[in-house]
């Protein structure tokens, strides 16, 4: 069970405990609520402690977080674990295969297996995701383990302190070194998947750098988003005219270099909702664009 300590200091004496859990914890009203609603989770010197108590200084308030389940049935679905603890769990997201149940997946996600993970290895958390990747894109896909951490990671992501890279195999040599897409993206047709650069869609903004340009036509792209709308990195390319390896929705049709769009998020950097600690979770190239980019090797310019 992950917990959160909070030393009084002298500044803080004589505020009351619910104060110091709104005002610099930060808790969101619903995590509020729910350790009103259970009031042992709270404690005051290692005792329980209604919240309108005044503090001291020397005082310690800890806190226990609520735990909650998941019920998605479980799958023994291989996971790539990067980095985990009582709060976060940093996976490297296998291609082909989606976060969560949806009507045209109903199983084999990542939930499935998050959940049998869980299962079997006699853990409790409810399954939070921080971000989302397409079906066909690997890389750092983020979990919390609980209300907090997630409420506290998604605020630095509104705030734009969370750093999302990413790679991609490009068709066309991109001319310039480096550069900003700001072009709105939203959905033409409801009843289709694909999303496109539309008047009065929502501002979406990628930055971009050229690592490798290669002769027979490809680039090989890093990007950063500094939003994070459904499919940008795979919109705003193709509206530039360079549409992802691989990526057939929007208008690539390569099937012999890869089977899937070439599009792996490699970084992803945040601040720890517990310490405070800033750190950076990488995950390396799949096989399948290492051996992508070794086919265009040779054609290096």
């Amino acid at each position: 069970m992950s917990k959160f300590v909070f030393h009084v200091e002298e500044k803080d004496s004589g505020r009351s405990i619910k104060d110091i859990l709104r005002n610099e914890l930060g808790f969101s009203k619903r995590l509020r609520a729910k350790l009103k609603n259970n009031p042992e989770l709270v404690r005051l010197n290692g005792v329980e402690a209604e919240g309108w108590i005044p503090l001291k200084t020397g005082d310690q308030v800890t806190v226990d977080f609520p735990q909650e389940t998941s019920n998605f049935v479980a799958e023994n679905i291989p996971l790539k674990i990067i980095y985990e603890d009582d709060d976060i769990l940093i996976l490297n997201k296998q291609a082909g295969i989606v976060c969560h149940p949806t009507k045209g997946h109903p199983s084999h996600t990542i939930s499935n297996g998050l959940q049998h993970y869980i299962d079997t290895t006699n853990k409790e958390f409810k399954i939070r995701f921080i971000n989302r990747l397409d079906m066909d894109t690997s890389g750092v896909l983020a979990i919390a383990k609980n209300s907090h951490s997630q409420d506290a990671i998604i605020k630095q992501m509104q705030q734009n302190n969370v750093e999302k890279k990413y790679l991609a195999m490009v068709k066309g040599i991109i001319p310039e070194d480096s550069g900003t897409i700001n072009q709105p993206i939203g959905q033409p047709d409801p009843l289709l998947v694909q999303r496109g650069v539309v008047e009065g869609g929502d501002e979406s903004t990628t930055h971009f750098k050229v690592i490798s340009r290669y002769s027979k036509g490809y680039s090989l792209v890093e990007l950063l988003l500094e939003t994070g709308r459904t499919h940008q990195i795979r919109v705003h390319l193709a509206y530039l005219g360079y549409p992802i390896v691989g990526d057939h929705l929007y208008g690539e049709n390569e099937p012999f270099l890869i089977e899937r769009q070439a599009l792996h998020a490699f970084s992803l950097s945040l601040v720890h909702p517990i310490s405070g600690e800033k750190m950076v979770f990488e995950a390396p190239l799949p096989e399948d664009m290492e051996d992508l980019i070794k086919k265009l090797t040779e054609y290096t310019i």
